[in-house]
């Protein structure tokens, strides 16, 4: 319980003392400006709220000329009603003049609270917009050093051996066997597989050591010789 009172701040001690005085002090001076019974009291309730709504408009936003008017319109109600009952005016015959704001009071809270509460919404201080949006994504986001990857160890999958073409088999034979089919003398087929620049693919030589070449190539080669 002691560390509980302890806790308590003192400001918020003055502000029920100075809430509860102003909120007499207003219902004093309409009292005495003829508003009787529940009316009187209903005079600070008004008051009061104004005051709040004119700060909570002003929370959200700072540089709102709406707010900060009807603000001191609601201050100088109460701080004027406080200064009135401190001996400056006579209560059993106020001013005509300070009867008819009080009269007309009620209309100018109505007013007052729903430009404040119902009006068009305005955006937030621009500053403080984008500090909390700065805070937020530095919130949501989280730093590159503390993001975990999970690595997981898959099975290697065995991809599928590549198919063999099959070549066609290249036709070949000795020379005498191409150089009869083709209608040229040995000697003109052996030219054509030997030598620096050879006209026809040189195969080795069968088991009788007889040159081996393609005889489909050799057929080209007699095509384009003619």
């Amino acid at each position: 319980m002691r560390a509980t009172l302890a806790r308590i701040d003192p400001i918020l001690i003055q502000a029920v003392i100075a809430a509860g005085l102003s909120f007499s002090h207003i219902h004093d001076i309409a009292e005495a400006a003829g508003q009787g019974g529940w009316k009187a009291w209903a005079y600070p309730v008004s008051v009061d709220l104004l005051l709040v709504a004119a700060w909570q408009k002003l929370r959200v936003t700072k540089r709102s000329l709406l707010g900060w008017s009807w603000f001191l319109v609601a201050l100088t109600a109460s701080l004027g009603a406080n200064v009135a009952t401190a001996g400056l005016l006579d209560m059993t015959a106020l001013p005509v003049w300070l009867k008819v704001l009080v009269g007309g009071w009620p209309a100018v809270a109505f007013l007052g609270g729903t430009l404040l509460v119902h009006g068009r919404k305005v955006e937030a201080d621009p500053e403080a917009t984008s500090d909390e949006v700065d805070d937020q994504s530095e919130g949501d986001t989280a730093p590159f050093d503390e993001l975990t990857l999970d690595i997981v160890d898959l099975d290697p999958v065995p991809l599928p051996e590549p198919r063999q073409v099959e070549q066609p088999k290249a036709h070949i034979t000795d020379v005498k066997t191409v150089a009869e089919a083709l209608a040229v003398s040995p000697a003109t087929v052996r030219g054509w597989a030997n030598g620096d620049r050879p006209k026809v693919t040189h195969h080795g030589y069968d088991d009788k050591g007889r040159t081996l070449v393609d005889l489909i190539e050799c057929r080209a080669r007699v095509v384009m010789a003619k």
